[in-house]
């Protein structure tokens, strides 16, 4: 065989390589359940940037934790289903009667997760970071047996360092102390001291979903772990927007000021279903099987016929899929008043847009509170691409001037409350592991609302008019980033 016959064969033999790739990576694409929207705008990525669109594909484009994490996640799955079958037999913290706006919201959750809300809970708002730490730090002070904590971002400074110095004096008095950290927001906690001081005092400190570039191909590196859970002797528990991090050191360079958050602070038996979620992300990333106790009766200081009634939803990979997407879609068509809504990052599904608008336009009085300024150029540019739909059906949107809004909330007639980690674009509704607080109660509305009312007063009304007369430029800017948002 000639040179030029060799290469001539060569040259075939890479150029039909190269087409079976993408044919090959075009029919996984159709083949698999996504929005049209997304598979369109994959195609379209992989056809104009062949080479780089398969490798972004292969990235970012399915959904996979890694060969081992996943078989975890299967075996976990029968004793996990074992333990809330077991805690049904706790009849007493279960609530057996909802709200008119709630019922629609909670059957869906009891019938996806396998068990009702929880009553005889113990609920406080805490708006500001300072107060987080402190109450964080006292309930620290006062462990009996374990703490577990899980955050997509520690970052070292502040009083982030005073609460790490309350644990490592808890593991030091013999209090069980676990932390799950996401590798790649906590990427400035793994490189400090913290670590080896934690693991020195016998603290288990584990990377969520480590960062490998080595594995590029075998697990998705942008699935995270955005969850914010922090669990103290099976009684008390905390979750919302904040990670564990002092606003007055944490991105001070990125111009859009201090982080503004929500945490509640929970006590009752709500604390044992936000352990069942720790104990299967544990076991996801470690393999150690760590089920909580099952609550009893000591557990409900409350009232046993009421007190705040609350479901926990969790999201992620091994989770229900789609519920809280679900769970979102089902609150907002069972509104018949107001609907208040507050996240920093806005890129919502068609489903979730047109039941935000189809609210508006049967005369519930929709508001949705974003910050002006964004620390993700892209999000914050996809996010104006929906405005003009929105204020066209009668959406108030207010732009928060006072730094980044950070805090996840949905109020629904003043009555059903939806606090937790999740924003209201698709990397939180389909992708990484997530938490939200579904919670039936008007008192716990009433403060919601206070805080929102504070948002709102900190905020400036975006007028439909000064919208549509904002420069072409920046509609041609906003489109673009909005071909991009099935991706974000």
């Amino acid at each position: 065989m000639t040179s030029a016959t060799f290469y001539g064969v060569l040259n075939g033999v890479i150029l039909f390589s190269y087409w079976l790739l993408i044919a090959s990576i075009t029919v996984r694409v159709l083949i698999k359940r996504r929005t049209v929207s997304s598979s369109m705008v994959w195609l379209l990525i992989i056809f104009f940037l062949p080479l780089l669109g398969v490798i972004a594909y292969i990235a970012f484009g399915e959904l996979y934790l890694g060969r081992r994490r996943a078989e975890r996640a299967r075996s976990m799955w029968p004793a996990t289903a074992q333990w809330l079958q077991d805690l049904k037999s706790c009849q007493h913290i279960f609530a057996n009667q909802t709200s008119d706006v709630a019922s629609s919201l909670f059957r869906l959750c009891e019938n996806r997760q396998g068990i009702p809300g929880v009553k005889g809970n113990q609920l406080q708002l805490l708006t500001s970071a300072s107060d987080v730490m402190t109450a964080l730090i006292r309930d620290i002070h006062l462990a009996h047996h374990t703490i577990e904590m899980v955050f997509y971002i520690w970052q070292p400074g502040g009083k982030s360092d005073h609460v790490a110095n309350a644990l490592i004096s808890a593991a030091r008095r013999g209090v069980t102390c676990r932390v799950l950290l996401d590798c790649a927001g906590s990427r400035q906690f793994f490189k400090s001291v913290w670590p080896e001081r934690m693991r020195h005092a016998g603290i288990e400190v584990v990377q969520a979903l480590p960062v490998n570039v080595f594995r590029f191909f075998l697990r998705r590196l942008d699935l995270r772990q955005h969850r914010k859970i922090v669990l103290i002797d099976n009684a008390i528990a905390y979750t919302g927007s904040m990670n564990m991090v002092d606003p007055r050191f944490f991105k001070q360079d990125a111009g859009v000021g201090q982080w503004v958050d929500l945490m509640a602070r929970m006590e009752g038996p709500v604390a044992t279903t936000l352990g069942i979620v720790y104990s299967c992300d544990w076991e996801i990333e470690t393999g150690e099987r760590v089920l909580p106790p099952l609550p009893e009766r000591v557990s409900m200081p409350f009232e046993q016929s009421s007190g705040h009634t609350i479901h926990v939803i969790a999201s992620g990979p091994g989770f229900p899929e789609d519920l809280i997407h679900q769970a979102l879609l089902t609150a907002i068509y069972a509104a018949r008043e107001s609907l208040i809504m507050t996240t920093p990052y806005f890129v919502p599904s068609d489903d979730l847009l047109h039941a935000i608008c189809t609210a508006a336009l049967r005369g519930v009085e929709v508001s949705l509170i974003v910050p002006k300024n964004n620390d993700s150029l892209l999000v914050g540019w996809a996010s104006r691409a929906f405005f003009t739909e929105l204020l066209d059906a009668g959406v108030n949107i207010y732009l928060f001037q006072d730094d980044l809004l950070h805090t996840k909330s949905v109020l629904i007639d003043g009555q059903l409350s939806l606090v937790g980690t999740v924003n209201l674009d698709m990397r939180s509704l389909w992708l990484n592991f997530e938490i939200t607080l579904v919670i039936d109660d008007a008192d716990f509305g009433h403060d919601l609302d206070c805080v929102q009312r504070d948002y709102i007063a900190r905020s400036t009304l975006l007028s439909r008019e000064t919208w549509l007369h904002r420069a072409y430029w920046k509609r041609i800017v906003e489109r673009l980033f909005y071909f991009l948002s099935p991706l974000l």
